[in-house]
Order: C-alpha cells, then structure tokens, then sequence
C-alpha cells in the first residue's frame, strides 16, 4: 500500500475528520510537514497553511518562512505566519526555550483555528442553501520517530502508564495523520514526488533532549537492538491497550468508593486503604487538582484526627478527614456575607438558598417538622434582622439549655465536617443569635404558651 493509500486509511479508521471539513497546517518547512501538504492535497482535503517563525536562527528563520509561504502559493491556499520573540519570553517565564516555543505556537493555533471558525461558519451562515457548522482542525506532522523518542523520553524521566502510550493521534482540535509512518517513509515520499523542503541546522545539535535522545541516545541502543524503533512503537500499541483497561478498572473502583454528594466527594478511607495503592489515589485525587507527590499526604491524613485536610496547589479543593470519610470539598470564600432583613420582607435568596418570612398568631400547628424551620417569639426579636455566616467568636443559648455556649463547640458536638461548618449560616436580633440555621433556634426566643405572635422562618436548601 502506498503512502497516500494508507494515510487516507488512517485518518478514517481514527476518525481524524471528515472530507468537509477545514484543515489548518503546521509547517515549518522541514520534509514531514511538506510530505503532509502534499498528501493533504492528493488527497483533496481544503487547507490553510500556517508558520511559526520562533526568530532562533536568525537568517535561516527568514529562509524557513520564505519557503513556506512559497509553498501556499504553490498549493494556492492562504498562508499564516507569526514572529515569536521566544528568548524573552522563555527568560520572562522561567521556562526552557523548547517548553517557550511549545506555548507559544499551540497559543497561537488556538487563536487561528477560532478566528477561521468564526469566518468559515459565517460564510455558511449567509449561504440560502442550510449548512451544519464546519469543523477546523489543526494538523501537525508527528510522526512514527517522534513517538519512539518522546516514550524513550518519558521513561527516563520518570512517567506514569499514560505517558508510555506515546504521542495521541488526536487532542482537542489537534491531529496527527502521519504518527503511524517512519521518518525513512516520508523521506521516501519526498523523493518520489520531488519535493523540495528546508533542513533545520539546529537538529543536527545535541544540546536540545529531543536531539541527544535522536542523534545519540537510540542510534546507540539500535547497535544492540537493531530493531529498536519498531520495537518501540510495538511497546505503544501494547500500553494503549493496556491503559483501555486500566482505565476501565479504575472507574469502576472509583464509582464504587467515590460518593457525591452535592458538590462534595465522600470517600471510606479504610476501604481505600485496603487496596494498599497509590495509584488509585492518584486517580481519584488527580481529577480534582492534587498533585502527584500529594498521595503521601493524603496516606499520612488517614492516620490523623477529624478535621485535618491537605489543599491542592491551586487552593481549589480540600481533602478533609471528617471521622472515617476523606471529603473533597471545593474551597469557598471565607468572607462573610451580612444580608440585612427589613421588617416586611417575606423572601430573600442567600447562600444556600431562598429564606421565606412569615408572622401569625400562635398555634400548636406552628410546630417546625424540619431543622430548617423555625418559630420564635416574635416579642423577642426586634427588626432590622441579620443573616450571616457564623463566626468563631459566636455564643448562643441553644434551646433546652439555659447557659450560653461557643457556636463552635456546638457545632463539633453536631458532628459537622469542616466543609459543612463552612456553610452554616446564622440569623441575628439586636446582636443575639436568634437561630443557627437548619440546626437550633435559641431557647430566649421559643414559643411559649404565653406567646400571641410568631415569627416562622422557613429556609429552602438550593441543589
């Protein structure tokens, strides 16, 4: 089977993208990215070509751009280019130049393949004949010796299973075609076909990793097993099967000990523990933000008291300890919001939900049935009210008893997780604490025989 053949092939059994859609090309100059214009147009797909000049190479950085955008005019297709200063920007951001030249062209392709979105489905739009949107894709020349040295790489890095399974053929609007076909086979293309291309004087340097892995690293390995390369890509095809079911046991590990509830996760430490696995932890904990070398963490919060709780980098969620549960909470604001209510208010939105006010004669019907109900004196309570989130420093008569207590002893004796203390809101009469709401109402305001009106308070949780 020839190249074209099999590189139609490829991108149907992967499902790379359809004949009707737009294909946006990364090229730089060099033979893979050529073989790929011209099989993108034997092929008959519709492509626009684009550039990064990273302004490395001073002289030869120009002659690249030159020769590409010779090489639209050549395919009659519209040519895009960009100027990188990509020292200082590696400089300003402490990065490696190969990590700079990585964020900036793939920011910079994301740029273009929304703007010719935009302009492609506009055109449609305007046609009298109904067309479905079209889809852009960005194509890049990754090929099947990329792969081998980017899994050589990450082994001696240091890589979970994923990164074993090489480069994907296919991320978010990015598409690789040419991942099955050796360098020898897109150099043989471009010999049959007479194409011209421009060399990178930069690869032949040692100094880059993905050069020394290139030009050292493999061709001394291929001196023991010559077969090195093939026996690579072996190796990758091997692992993605292998990550297929990895990836199905660990969900269904996950659904078994993983419990939503609202926003949160409840997770039986003990019965995580007995799979004496981190790499499940990891799993469970990676989604959520937390950082690899954070499963020691999360081992060692097992062992501590109620309570404790580790963050993500990004201080976006918690892992709690509450009693025998891990929780992943999301981190909320801490700040107080102060909500004042008028007399004559009968409905607010706030926190958690929608409070309904209401005043009428006392009745023995007037009994709450639910921790998020309550009646109080209204003889007892003086207006302006406040409803706000509880404070460290708060002390209220819990009904039934007749000393005042710390709100938040009280609230470790309800047993509370630390992500349920932070959503525990109070109601305020003349700087008493006249209600802590859905748990006790204060015993200076209950409804007594002697009570004519009472003040029904009513709080509907928001899901």
């Amino acid at each position: 089977m020839n190249l074209l053949s099999a590189f139609q092939n490829t991108i149907k059994k992967q499902n790379l993208f359809s004949p009707k859609d737009k294909l946006l090309l990364a090229v730089s100059g060099g033979v893979d990215s050529v073989v790929l214009c011209e099989l993108c147009k034997q092929a008959g797909y519709d492509f626009v070509i684009a550039h990064c000049n990273f302004k490395l190479r001073d002289k030869e950085s120009e002659r690249d751009a030159a020769f590409v955008q010779s090489l639209a005019e050549k395919y009659g297709t519209s040519f895009f280019v960009k100027d990188f200063e990509t020292e200082a920007y590696a400089t300003e951001n402490k990065i490696s130049i190969q990590e700079a030249a990585r964020e900036l062209r793939y920011g910079w392709f994301a740029e273009l393949v929304n703007s010719q979105l935009s302009i492609v489905n506009s055109e449609t739009a305007e046609t009298p004949i109904h067309h479905s949107p079209l889809t852009i894709h960005l194509l890049t020349a990754h090929h099947a010796d990329d792969n081998a040295e980017t899994v050589a790489m990450n082994f001696f890095r240091g890589t979970g299973l994923h990164g074993l399974t090489g480069i994907p053929v296919k991320t978010g609007f990015v598409r690789r075609p040419l991942l099955e076909f050796s360098k020898e086979d897109l150099l043989a293309f471009a010999k049959e076909h007479h194409l011209d291309f421009v060399e990178d004087s930069s690869n032949q340097s040692s100094k880059y990793t993905r050069n020394y892995f290139r030009n050292e690293i493999i061709p001394a390995i291929s001196k023991v097993y010559p077969q090195v390369k093939e026996n690579l890509q072996d190796n990758i095809n091997r692992f993605k099967e292998i990550e297929k079911l990895y990836q199905f046991s660990v969900g269904e590990l996950k659904k078994k000990l993983c419990k939503q509830k609202g926003e949160e996760i409840h997770i039986p430490f003990r019965e995580l523990m007995k799979y004496s696995s981190k790499a499940l932890i990891f799993e469970i904990i990676s989604h959520y933000g937390f950082a690899e070398k954070q499963v020691e963490e999360v081992v060692k919060l097992g062992t501590s008291d109620s309570g404790k709780y580790i963050e993500s980098p990004l201080h976006t969620y918690r892992i709690i300890k509450h009693r025998h549960w891990f929780i992943i909470s999301p981190v909320r604001s801490t700040i107080s919001e102060n909500i004042i209510i008028n007399e004559g208010i009968r409905n607010l939105e706030f926190g958690i939900g929608r409070l309904c006010i209401e005043v009428a004669p006392n009745s023995q019907s007037q009994i709450p049935n639910s921790s998020f109900m309550a009646s109080l004196d209204l003889k007892e309570i003086s207006f302006p009210l406040l409803l706000r989130k509880w404070k460290t420093e708060d002390y209220f008569y819990p009904l039934g008893m007749k000393k005042k207590k710390k709100l938040s002893r009280f609230l470790i004796d309800q047993k509370l997780s630390k992500s349920d203390k932070e959503q525990v809101w109070v109601i305020e009469s003349d700087l008493r604490i006249i209600w802590v709401v859905g748990h006790r109402i204060d015993e200076r305001c209950k409804v007594t025989e002697k009570t004519e009106m009472v003040l029904r308070l009513e709080v509907t949780i928001r899901n």
